[in-house]
């Protein structure tokens, strides 16, 4: 009777033990979808007109987030409809004004790609200008948004100069410039502070050449006044603070090149062969 029990006793354990092993193997199976793919919840789809309204709606109320994801939602379910071209116009503005600018960069690619003569092209590119001018770092940093920001707004400029936005693109423009001047004027200092004026001339000759409307042209005359003296080239020094004195002749920076230049007993005086010749306005 003793040995019924025990053998009782362990076939049900037998059974457990396979039931279990049973039950593990089902669920192993089912996470690796060896009963089919799992269901993917299809997403309704929304008429254009009220995804679009909806989405201006959310703007109005400054819900920019959610006004961006109907706007894809709009782009993705009805890709031909007219709204369509108004939707992808809307997300460069949503992401524009919740400074995320990259994103808005991009939307405003993908806008001029698809719709190249539409007439909100002029507003895209002041969006899409204004996302890089933004992003503008002090002139201590790399200044390649600078640029891409007077590449667009050059852009608009030049296309349309009618547009009510190209006034805004021109101010924003002279502070671009002034920032790239600005860089290589700091550049321009370090190398004529270590001695290097050659390299130091040059800095300042491209702020002469490229960016006369910035704010660091009298600083750059007199910078290259004082590193044409340091290498010994006095006409060239005479010229550039020639030029300064007749541009602008009220300067604290032609007072310092006027004083600079008599220590040597030279003075202001234009060589007609000089580069610097064209610059005098």
């Amino acid at each position: 009777m003793k040995l019924d029990v025990v053998s009782q006793f362990s076939r049900g354990a037998v059974r457990l033990a396979a039931m279990a092993v049973v039950a593990s193997f089902l669920a192993a199976c089912s996470g690796m979808n060896l009963f089919g793919p799992p269901k993917v919840k299809e997403e309704p789809i929304i008429p254009a007109a009220a995804l679009y309204q909806g989405a201006l709606d959310d703007m109005d109320r400054q819900y920019y987030q959610t006004a961006i994801k109907k706007l894809e939602q709009l782009e993705r379910q009805h890709p031909r409809d007219p709204l369509t071209e108004k939707g992808k116009l809307m997300q460069v503005y949503a992401n524009y004004r919740t400074g995320k600018f990259e994103p808005a960069i991009l939307a405003a690619d993908r806008y001029l790609a698809l719709y190249p003569n539409g007439k909100d092209v002029p507003y895209v590119l002041w969006l899409k200008g204004t996302s890089y001018f933004a992003q503008i770092k002090d002139i201590t940093r790399d200044q390649q948004l600078s640029r891409d920001a007077i590449d667009t707004y050059t852009l608009l400029i030049n296309n349309y100069p009618k547009s009510e936005h190209a006034k805004d693109a021109k101010d924003k423009l002279l502070v671009a410039y002034d920032q790239l001047a600005g860089k290589e004027m700091s550049v321009g200092r370090y190398y004529l502070g270590n001695g290097q004026y050659t390299a130091a001339i040059n800095r300042f000759r491209e702020v002469v050449e490229k960016w006369q409307t910035s704010t660091h042209i009298e600083e750059a005359l007199y910078r290259l006044t004082e590193g044409y003296l340091l290498l010994g080239l006095t006409n060239e020094a005479m010229s550039a603070a020639a030029v300064l004195g007749h541009n602008y002749p009220s300067s604290d920076w032609y007072k310092r090149a006027f004083e600079l230049l008599g220590k040597q007993g030279l003075a202001p005086n234009l060589n007609s062969g000089s580069w610097l010749a064209a610059h005098r306005s």
